[in-house]
Parts: structure tokens; sequence; C-alpha cells
């Protein structure tokens, strides 16, 4: 599949802005302090910037609004209804901390099941596809939760110690929560390097009974949207390299700052730490996203020979 910027923007940023809101939503930092105020903003930005960035993928951007139609049996729309209605107890706790400097616990419960719900719909748009194989998995909604929140854990880290309220246990549970993550992510990697796919050549023609079927001709000798959109390649040692630096810069890197976070306490070397930790997970975030979608094969490319 074609790795479109900004789908890969889109899924990185809201992600990330989810998470830090869920965990905002659940009081982890005082309201009084300035940062969190910021963070909450910071939050709303990243949502906004992420779901603003998902209609350039569309061939017409002003029609996205009708996607919110079909909610009972698109997981798009769902996406996008649950994204609204997430506004609503994200903005009023933004408001509340940003304003009166007070944290409510309703609204931010509230808006951190909302996150996490939204965050599944956007997992399903891709793993109810069954053309795409490698995406039709349980593990994939697992995966995207996962790391959303450990996206919000690891802000939140840097935040708690802007404020100098630092906690011990934010860093743990950010630890664990990329540690679950890339549990969940490897074993999905797994899954789609030794599947054995469901849909050939031999399917896709019915034909099979006869016997193999091999490409004389393509259908058309120009490219079109399919070839352009679901034909991309990547070759698999490429691959392989993508997928260690995502784990190393997401995964190894972020937990390493993390403990190190822990070893120095407040301070500007545990600030610094923290802050180094979120530009690792982002940036291995940005890779990890590219391959989900750069290793994904559609179903439809069996009509081109691939």
């Amino acid at each position: 599949m074609h790795p479109a910027p900004s789908i890969i923007f889109f899924t990185t940023a809201s992600g990330l802005g989810y998470g830090l809101a869920a965990v905002l939503g659940l009081g982890v930092l005082d309201p009084a302090a300035l940062s969190a105020g910021i963070a909450y903003l910071l939050a709303l930005a990243l949502i906004s910037g992420g779901l603003l960035s998902s209609t350039l993928h569309l061939g017409n951007p002003q029609r996205a609004w009708r996607a919110l139609s079909q909610w009972r049996s698109s997981w798009l729309s769902r996406e996008g209804v649950m994204a609204i209605l997430t506004f609503v107890p994200l903005v009023i706790c933004a408001w509340a901390t940003l304003f009166n400097h007070a944290y409510l616990p309703l609204a931010g419960v509230i808006g951190a099941i909302f996150c996490a719900v939204t965050v599944y719909c956007t997992a399903m748009i891709y793993a109810s596809l069954k053309s795409v194989q490698a995406w039709n998995t349980r593990l994939t909604p697992i995966c995207y939760l996962l790391f959303a929140a450990a996206g919000g854990a690891v802000l939140a880290t840097f935040f708690a110690l802007c404020s100098g309220a630092f906690a011990r246990w934010l860093p743990l549970a950010a630890i664990v929560l990329i540690a679950g993550a890339w549990v969940a992510k490897l074993r999905w990697r797994e899954r789609l390097l030794t599947m054995k796919p469901l849909s050939t050549p031999e399917s896709a023609t019915g034909l099979g009974p006869i016997g193999s079927v091999a490409l004389l001709e393509r259908p058309h000798v120009t490219e079109n949207y399919l070839t352009t959109e679901m034909g991309f390649r990547i070759a698999r040692k490429h691959a392989g390299k993508l997928a260690r630096v995502a784990f190393g810069l997401a995964g190894v890197v972020p937990v390493l700052l993390l403990i190190a976070v822990l070893v120095a306490g407040q301070g500007t070397s545990g600030l610094i730490a923290s802050a180094l930790a979120v530009i690792a997970f982002v940036a291995g975030i940005l890779v990890e996203r590219w391959l989900f979608f750069a290793e994904a094969r559609h179903a439809v490319m069996n009509y081109y020979g691939q």
C-alpha cells in the first residue's frame, strides 16, 4: 500500500494526542501547574492537526463531512463521530485546567474513555479490511491502543517533570506500556512475515481448479489509482532495517531514557532525558506507521501479477 504522508501524520499525531488526552483525563498532572494546561493544548492541537491532515488524502476533502452519515456500517464514520464527541469532554477539561486550575473527574474519565474508543475506531478502519490480510487481525487495534497509551505516558512524564511534580510511577507506566506495545507489534510483524496469502491469482480469477495462473499481460499499460495506491512495494531487506530502526527509536531508546529519568529524578537531567524520550518515540512511531502501510499488500494486486 502507498504510505501517504497525510495518513502517516494523521495516525501518529492523533494517536499521540488521544493518548496524552486520556492520561490527562485520569488526573495525573496537577491542574494548577502551567504545564498541565500546555499539555491539554498540545493534545488538542495534535488531535486537530491529525484529523485535518487525514482529509488531504481524500479526492474531494470538502465532502469529508458526508462520511459521518454512515456510522451504522462504517468504521471511518464511527471514527469521525467519536472524534467530534470526544472534543466535548476534552475542551471542558482543558478549560477547567487553564482557567479554573481544577480537575473534573467525571469529564476527565469520560474523555479518556472516548479517546480510547476513537483510537479503536481508527484502528478498525484497517483491521476490518479483509482485502488487506496483514491488517485484518485483532492485533492491529491492540497495537494502536497500546502505542497511543505509551505515547501519552511518555509525554505526560515530560510535562510532569516540567511542573516539578515528579511521580516515579508515571515513567514506570510508560516503560510497561512501551514494552507491551512492542510485544504486540512484534507478534503482528511475525504474523505478517509468516502468513500464507488467502487471496491468490487462482482464487482472484476463479481458475484455481484448472491449475496455476500466470500473468501474460497487465490489465492496462498505464498507471492508474489501483497500481499507484495499492501497488506500492518495499524490498524485504529494507523493511527489516526500518523495522529495527522503529523498534530502536520507539522501543529501546525511550525505555533507556525513562530509566535514566527514574535514576535522575526531578531536575535538569531528568527533564532532558524525558524530552529526548519523547523525540525518539515520535520518530520511531513515524517509521513504524510508514511500514504499517508500506508492507501491506492489497488483494487487488493479484490481477497485476503481484
